[in-house]
C-alpha cells in the first residue's frame, strides 16, 4: 500500500503529534509499505525509509516562534505525483485543508485525525465568541474523511456529540526502553533544580503556550519554598512565562531532546500536568514510564490515564488549594513509592506496538468504507437518471 500523510507538523519540531507519526512510519515501512508525508518545509527529507515533501512556510502572527504551511496547490501537486492508494491527513487545519480538499476533489480514500483541541483553546485566547465556527469548521473538514480518529475515549465522546461522522480511538503509547527509572541521574536533578537537589522537583515537559495553563503553578512554588519547579519546553509565551516565575524556584531549560529529556523525567520527583485543553497528552505516559507520577488537574484525557492515588494524583482544575494537597500526598514515602512503581507497571501495558498496527488496520478500514461509499454514489446517480 502507498500512504501519503499530510501533516501540520513534522520533523525537525517535536511534540505528540511527531512522536506518533514517527512511531506509526517506522512500522509502516517495517510491513514494506511506501509512505509519503508531506508536511512544513523545513529541511527533512526522509525519515526511515520515507520521502518527506516539503511545503512552503510562513510564521504566523500570534506563533512567531513555529513555521506553518498554509493551504496551497502544490498539495495537490504532490499527491497526483505520489499517486497513494491513501490520504491521511492528520490534524487538518491550514495546509490540512488543502489535503482535505484535493484527496475528495481528486476521490481518493481518506482518513482524519484529530490531535488539536482548537476549540477548547479559544478559551486562552479571549475568543470564545468563535467557538460555534470553529467547531463547523472542523466538523466540515473531518467529514470529508471515510473515517476520522482521534486519541482518547473522552475527545471522542465529544466529536460524536458534535456530530463528526465515523469516529474512532486511536491507542496511546510510549517508548518504554527509551523512558526508563534508570535515566536517573545527579547531575541532571542538580540542572533542573537550579542546585536546590534537597527540594521536592516537579517538572513540567511542553509547548509554553496560553492553553498549557503553566501560570496554574506559581501559586504553589509562593506557598511553599522547599518545591523547585523545571519547565522543560519553548513556545511563544516563553518570556512571559519567565516574567510570571521570576523569584521563584524555577528553572526554564529550553528544549530537550533524546537522552537529556529522558534523564529530565526520571530526575524529577514527579510531573505537574496543570492543563485541560489535551485532546490525551503522550507527555504523561512518557512520565509515568520513567517512574514518575503524574499529578494533573482533572479533565476526560487526563482521567483515562492516570488513577488517583494508584498512578498519580489529581486536583481540581482552577483550584489552587486542591493542586497543594495533591502535592502534600507525596511527603507519603510509602505512597510515592508505590505511585512511582505502578506508573511504571502502567506504562509498561502502552508500547508503541499496538497503536502502530491499529493504524494499518485503520487504514484498511477506510479502503473498505470508500469503496462502500463508491458503490452507495454509483446507485445514486443511477436513481437521478431513471428519475
Amino acid at each position: 500500500m502507498k500512504i501519503a500523510i499530510i501533516t501540520e507538523t513534522f520533523l525537525p519540531s517535536t511534540d505528540g503529534v511527531v512522536t506518533r507519526l514517527k512511531e506509526a512510519i517506522k512500522y509502516l515501512r517495517s510491513q514494506e509499505h511506501e509512505v509519503v508525508v508531506i508536511a512544513p518545509d523545513l529541511g527533512v527529507k526522509e525519515y526511515e525509509g520515507a520521502i518527506v515533501e516539503g511545503a512552503k512556510t510562513t510564521k504566523l502572527p500570534y506563533y512567531r516562534s513555529k513555521r506553518f504551511s498554509l493551504p496551497q496547490r502544490r498539495i495537490k501537486e504532490l499527491i497526483q505525483k505520489h499517486d497513494p492508494d491513501l490520504v491521511h491527513v492528520v490534524n487538518p487545519a491550514l495546509v490540512g485543508v488543502s489535503g482535505v480538499y484535493y484527496a475528495s476533489k481528486l476521490n481518493y480514500p481518506l482518513i482524519a485525525s484529530y490531535h488539536t483541541h482548537v476549540p477548547k483553546y479559544l478559551d486562552f485566547y479571549k475568543l470564545y465568541p468563535l467557538k460555534p465556527a470553529i467547531w463547523w469548521y472542523f466538523r466540515k473538514l473531518h467529514n470529508y474523511a471515510d473515517v476520522n480518529l482521534c486519541t482518547s475515549n473522552a475527545i471522542k465522546k465529544e466529536l460524536d456529540d458534535k456530530r463528526f461522522h465515523n469516529v474512532s480511538v486511536w491507542d496511546r503509547g510510549v517508548a518504554i526502553d527509551h523512558y526508563h527509572p534508570r535515566h536517573k541521574n545527579q547531575e541532571m536533578r542538580e540542572r533542573l533544580s537550579g542546585g536546590k537537589t534537597e527540594n521536592k522537583l516537579l517538572v513540567f515537559v511542553g509547548r509554553l503556550a496560553e492553553e498549557k495553563e503553566i501560570h496554574k503553578i506559581k501559586p504553589l512554588l509562593e506557598e511553599r519554598d522547599d518545591i523547585s519547579l523545571a519547565i522543560v519546553g519553548d513556545g511563544p509565551i516563553r518570556s512571559k512565562l519567565e516574567s510570571i516565575f521570576k523569584g521563584t524556584n524555577t528553572v526554564f531549560t529550553g528544549l530537550l531532546h533524546g537522552e537529556e529529556l529522558a534523564q529530565a523525567f526520571a530526575s524529577a520527583d514527579a510531573k505537574i500536568f496543570p492543563s485541560v485543553t489535551e485532546t490525551l497528552g503522550l507527555v504523561i505516559l512518557e512520565s509515568m514510564a520513567s517512574g514518575l507520577p503524574v499529578i494533573a488537574a482533572k479533565s476526560g484525557p487526563t482521567m483515562e490515564q492516570v488513577v488517583d492515588g494508584k498512578t498519580g494524583l489529581l486536583f481540581e482544575n482552577e483550584n489552587t488549594d486542591s493542586m497543594i494537597q495533591a502535592i502534600k500526598r507525596l511527603e507519603d514515602e510509602d505512597l510515592y513509592q508505590d505511585l512511582c512503581r505502578n506508573a511504571r507497571e502502567e506504562a509498561e501495558k502502552f508500547s508503541w506496538q499496538k497503536p502502530s498496527e491499529q493504524i494499518l488496520d485503520y487504514y484498511h478500514e477506510t479502503l473498505k468504507v470508500f469503496q462502500k461509499n463508491q458503490v452507495k454514489g454509483a446507485k445514486k446517480s443511477k436513481v437521478k437518471v431513471t428519475e
